[in-house]
């Protein structure tokens, strides 16, 4: 009884994988990254005549029908413009790919409508280099136990890590999605580390790193320094005295006017109503 079970289940199974290859359902999906400007070619070897289709809506992008090649590159306003090629294989080369050139890609047999594979194609732009900045330096007279943070950031990315490196050890790490974002990582070091520390953003395709100099992103103001923020703070607070204090002169001034102007008003009122008895 449990052998024919398994046999029917067997059956059930090869069935239905049948099934999926007569109405070209395929899961397998092949995933190409590569740079903004570069060539990628999306590679198979076709067994018939093929399509080509690419995004959401299986926009006709190329063909090969009875051994004759036919390219659609004026399709969606023309964006594949001369940069498309197809060979004898079914293999697709798109050349100077662009970031818009991004998504899915899909090889069908025509004639059974069977899908062969889809690519998931994504340029990627040269990552910017990740910039250094000091967030919090210790002033003034500062112990060797004395800390430092500070902050990597870069601008305008998409699917990138950024990471703060130790040596050769990751010490911390964010990613950004498919959006197009900044990114910012502090780190907090000791002003006496002699360790390396560097920050890089990573895409899948490249990488840029910038390395940390703790003596110039990590200085302590000196006694002097330090004494003259003081003295421009007390100038700025006296400054700022002397600024309300003209303000209340001001505001007095122009209500003792005020005041004046009444009652000079009252007088001249009074002198007309006796002059006229």
């Amino acid at each position: 009884m449990l052998k024919l079970k398994k046999k029917k289940m067997i059956h059930l199974i090869v069935f239905n994988l049948t099934l999926l290859q007569l109405f070209g359902v395929s899961d397998a999906v092949t995933e190409k990254p590569v740079m903004d400007g570069e060539s990628v070619t999306l590679e198979i070897q076709r067994d018939g005549d093929i399509e080509w289709k690419f995004g959401d809506r299986n926009i006709l992008i190329a063909q090969i029908n009875s051994n004759k090649i036919t390219l659609y590159d004026e399709a969606l306003g023309g964006v594949f413009r001369g940069r498309l090629k197809l060979d004898q294989t079914g293999s697709l080369t798109i050349n100077n790919t662009r970031i818009k050139d991004s998504g899915d890609y899909k090889a069908i047999n025509t004639r059974s409508a069977q899908l062969l594979v889809t690519f998931k194609l994504t340029v990627h732009a040269p990552p910017s280099i990740p910039v250094i900045s000091t967030y919090l330096s210790p002033c003034p007279n500062t112990s060797p136990e004395s800390r430092c943070v500070l902050l990597c950031s870069v601008v305008n990315v998409r699917f990138v890590s950024l990471s703060w490196y130790k040596e050769n050890s990751v010490l911390s790490s964010i990613s950004a999605s498919d959006l197009s974002i900044s990114l910012s990582l502090p780190l907090e070091v000791e002003i006496q580390d002699k360790n390396t520390y560097s920050c890089v953003v990573k895409n899948p395709i490249s990488n840029q790193t910038t390395h940390l100099d703790i003596n110039t992103h990590c200085k302590t103001c000196s006694d002097g320094l330090c004494r003259n923020a003081v003295i421009l703070l007390a100038l700025s607070a006296v400054l700022g005295v002397a600024v309300v204090a003209l303000l209340v002169y001001e505001f007095r001034s122009r209500c003792l006017r005020k005041e004046e102007s009444v009652q000079e008003e009252a007088k001249h009122t009074y002198t007309s109503l006796d002059f006229t008895q």
